[in-house]
């Protein structure tokens, strides 16, 4: 599998930028009882510079009766444990709203994991995020890590999330995953410290792989020439499948993404972009760029020579 990671690629439009909906969720097996008479976990992911977008998306927007869950993303930390707060990024109404719905609120952190392994701060970091989380009301943590790969990485993803629920035994605590980094993750540890896994069912392929791929199929196309750029784990069932093996249904939250990728310089499903043959890591590069629902796509639905079409055997649009 490819390593493509950027730091909050995926989160770049508005809520939800990611929608994640538990594969199944029993009532009797949920540590904390749902908001709003939902009968699965509904997390969205609120980035804090879709308030500046054209057109906006603020906190006074989200449909907070149909959450369970929202995902504040923005904050990320450095070697020394010490968190960066962007200028914008509190929002006391996004918290006082979410609480006033009976949701929770989450801090979505991602940062220097590698300069944390090596400096040892993780006890720090701990403090910092459990510092802020009760200054500014937040409910817990999801880890956002692309991706722990070494043994190393997974005895500190298994420290660190220990020492959080530590820190507070009430805090919700989830992380993102990824199928292609399955052996980052030591799901039978995490267990005992997450209320559930948020997987990454999307981004297999872009502007870091050659050939036009689907950004979410819900099943596999055996005739994809180029299974590489997205196995193990390339569409929805498939990574379902890989998960379930060693985490219970009801710990799992299947990811969707309301973004896609524009290729503009192939016209077919699986196409391989012509500049992939001339770019110094052979990948299609600035030829394929990110687009969001509710910033592009929304307006043209079905409008302006748009029309919808869903793929027959990976059933996305």
């Amino acid at each position: 599998m490819i390593s493509h990671s950027l730091a909050f690629r995926r989160l770049c439009f508005f809520l939800p930028a990611i929608l994640m909906v538990a594969v199944l969720m029993p009532q009797a097996s949920a540590r904390h009882t749902l908001p709003n008479h939902l009968s699965k976990r509904v997390v969205g992911e609120y980035v804090y510079w879709s308030k500046y977008q054209s057109p906006p998306y603020g906190a006074t927007q989200i449909p907070y009766q149909k959450l369970t869950h929202i995902n504040h993303a923005g904050v990320s930390f450095d070697s020394t444990g010490t968190l960066a707060v962007p200028q914008g990024f509190l929002e006391p109404e996004l918290n006082n709203l979410t609480h006033a719905a009976g949701v929770k609120v989450m801090l979505l952190l991602g940062g220097d994991f590698a300069g944390i392994e090596a400096s040892g701060a993780i006890q720090t970091l701990v403090d910092n995020v459990a510092a802020f989380e009760q200054q500014y009301g937040y409910d817990g943590a999801d880890i956002d890590w692309e991706y722990p790969e070494s043994s190393v990485d997974r005895a500190f993803l298994v420290d660190l999330m220990a020492r959080l629920r530590k820190s507070n035994p009430s805090y919700v605590l989830s992380i993102d995953a990824a199928p292609w980094g399955g052996y980052g993750y030591a799901v039978g540890q995490l267990q005992l410290s997450l209320d559930y896994i948020n997987v990454m069912m999307y981004d297999c392929a872009g502007p870091w792989t050659a050939h036009g791929q689907l950004n979410s199929p819900i099943f596999w196309d055996s005739h994809d020439p180029a299974p590489y750029e997205c196995q193990p784990g390339g569409s929805v069932a498939d990574t379902a499948a890989i998960f379930l093996k060693g985490v219970p249904p009801e710990q799992l939250n299947m990811g969707t993404p309301f973004y896609g990728y524009h290729y503009g310089n192939i016209k077919r499903l699986f196409g391989l972009c012509p500049n992939a043959n001339h770019t110094a890591d052979g990948e299609c590069d600035n030829a394929v760029q990110a687009v969001g629902y509710g910033t592009t796509l929304k307006a043209n639905i079905n409008k302006n020579g748009w029309y919808t079409q869903y793929d027959p055997v990976a059933l996305v649009p």
